[in-house]
């Protein structure tokens, strides 16, 4: 049986270990019997008791406040380690030591992550194919000064000889200027 103190202790070793602490497998079932015990002693009302009530009481609003914050601290490590695994490959430190249904929520962290990273991969492939589609590569055939192209940036200055990938518009005007030819690969 769980007590008071089994709590506290879950509690304070949680927070100052950076690693998740090992529980055993039944904890949080422990935890809600003990609570349930608690939270029916403090419901009788006997003048006998009254002292002991109010211990008991104080005691089941601690021990509650102490499962929250042990249980907040193990999500943002079990988020944490979401992230590392995410940018390493690396997804079983710590496993050992989560309950299953922390396995459950790692898992599923890990399953929103690889959808997302796919997302932003697609996203970020379609852009640059986008903009490889709406440039062409030209080789200057004399020195242009610097401009500022369709979209307010600053382009070049480009000198005689120099290849480089710009927006199609612009290369269209400069190259009925004569002053690049379009390359072909």
């Amino acid at each position: 049986m769980i007590t008071y103190n089994d709590i506290y202790e879950a509690a304070r070793q949680e927070r100052y270990s950076e690693q998740l602490q090992p529980l055993s497998k039944n904890f949080v079932v422990e935890v809600s019997k003990y609570l349930k015990e608690k939270k029916q002693f403090t419901l009788k009302e006997s003048e006998e008791f009254s002292g002991v009530i109010d211990k008991t009481k104080k005691q089941f609003e601690n021990a509650v406040t102490f499962f929250k914050e042990l249980i907040v601290r193990r999500r943002k490590k079990i988020l944490n380690l979401v992230l590392i695994a995410a940018e390493t490959g690396i997804s079983k430190r710590d496993f050992e030591n989560m309950l299953d249904f922390e396995k459950e929520l790692f898992e599923e962290l890990m399953k929103c992550m690889d959808f997302s990273d796919k997302k932003l991969n697609k996203v970020l492939d379609g852009n640059k194919l986008e903009q490889i589609q709406n440039n062409e590569l030209v080789l200057f055939k004399e020195d242009v000064k610097g401009f500022v192209g369709l979209d307010a940036e600053n382009m070049g200055p480009f000198e005689k000889g120099q290849i480089a990938n710009i927006p199609r518009p612009i290369a269209k005007i400069l190259s009925e200027d004569g002053k690049v030819d379009k390359v072909y690969e």
